[in-house]
């Protein structure tokens, strides 16, 4: 199957969703009429069950609570499968989505020339993070200013997408220059630069900055990933 196949089957099934999701809740409607009207003339009900009791006895009166507790209770709780139903077409309908969005990013960016660039930091005691600038083949690509938040999550171990574009095949030059406070207080600067060559496959680079425990100093190096990391 193709990517326009498989976009449209994608689609397709959103739109049964959506179908299935409004008439669900169109049952859920016509669930909670009837309901209603079953409870509004049970009243009704019970008095003509106790008008047609004319010599009441021992058995008529347990068979008479019996009736009565029957005409009480509801035949069925349609709000409970009706709620299950729509929570999994949401569930569902989010999948798909998250589904529309890889895939956009495969139309956008197909693997022959998608090239993307992660950031991650060890530990960051020797440097307080401000701003990366990436630049591929002398022309930036992507910058980033970096808020307290976001240096906590990427020091606890998480990885940020610097970018994501495309790259023709052939030799390229990567370059990262991190600024930030360094380990005096002052304003730290620091660059790295690696040479590759982008083939058919998806290339995946990362800029790693780590903490030099030998001179107290922090460092930054371009890493490249296998192609099956």
């Amino acid at each position: 199957m193709d990517i326009k196949s498989l976009k449209d089957n994608v689609i397709h099934q959103i739109i049964t969703l959506l179908i299935l999701f409004i008439a669900a809740g169109a049952c859920a409607l016509n669930a909670a009429e009837v309901e209603e009207v079953a409870l509004s003339a049970a009243p009704e009900n019970e008095a003509v069950i106790v008008e047609e009791i004319s010599t009441p006895t021992l058995e008529s009166e347990v068979a008479t609570e019996a009736e009565v507790a029957l005409e009480q209770k509801p035949v069925f709780d349609p709000e409970q499968p009706v709620a299950l139903s729509v929570e999994q077409l949401k569930k569902k309908v989010i999948q798909l989505n998250r589904d529309l969005f890889i895939l956009e990013e495969d139309l956008l960016f197909p693997a022959n020339t998608q090239f993307v660039v992660y950031l991650s930091i060890d530990s960051g005691q020797f440097l307080q993070l401000d701003s990366v600038t990436l630049k591929i083949d002398d022309q930036v690509s992507s910058a980033h200013l970096y808020t307290q938040r976001q240096i906590k999550a990427l020091q606890r171990g998480g990885m940020q997408r610097l970018h994501l574009g495309n790259l023709k095949e052939g030799a390229h030059q990567i370059t990262a220059i991190v600024n930030g406070i360094g380990p005096d207080k002052r304003a730290y600067k620091l660059a790295a630069s690696l040479d590759i060559h982008k083939d058919s496959e998806i290339k995946s680079l990362e800029v790693r900055i780590e903490d030099q425990a030998a001179n107290f100093q922090p460092s930054v190096n371009i890493i490249e990933w296998d192609a099956s990391h």
